[in-house]
């Protein structure tokens, strides 16, 4: 499992909008940032759905307890959830 958090993926968007912003960069270095940029846009996008669902889950949790739990897809520790070690 990555160590990497949201905040480290904010940080690296802009690291790539800085090296985007370069004018120092030839035409093929702009290239190839930009398609990074694509690609780091289209990954960052499906991390932050997922840490958009989990948050949602964890209201659901917070608000229903663990008997929510069997309608919601497995996340974090649910064994520890339900008071199990």
């Amino acid at each position: 499992m990555s160590k990497v958090s949201l905040a480290d993926l904010n940080d690296h968007l802009f690291d790539q909008l800085d090296r985007l912003a370069d004018q120092s960069l030839s035409p093929e270095q702009t290239d190839t940032e930009i398609r990074k940029a694509a690609a780091m846009v289209g990954l960052a996008d499906r991390i932050s759905t997922n840490a958009d669902l989990s948050l949602k889950a964890a209201k659901l949790f917070a608000e229903h307890g663990p008997t929510i739990l069997p309608h919601l897809p497995k996340i974090g520790n649910q064994d520890k959830a339900r008071g199990g070690s």
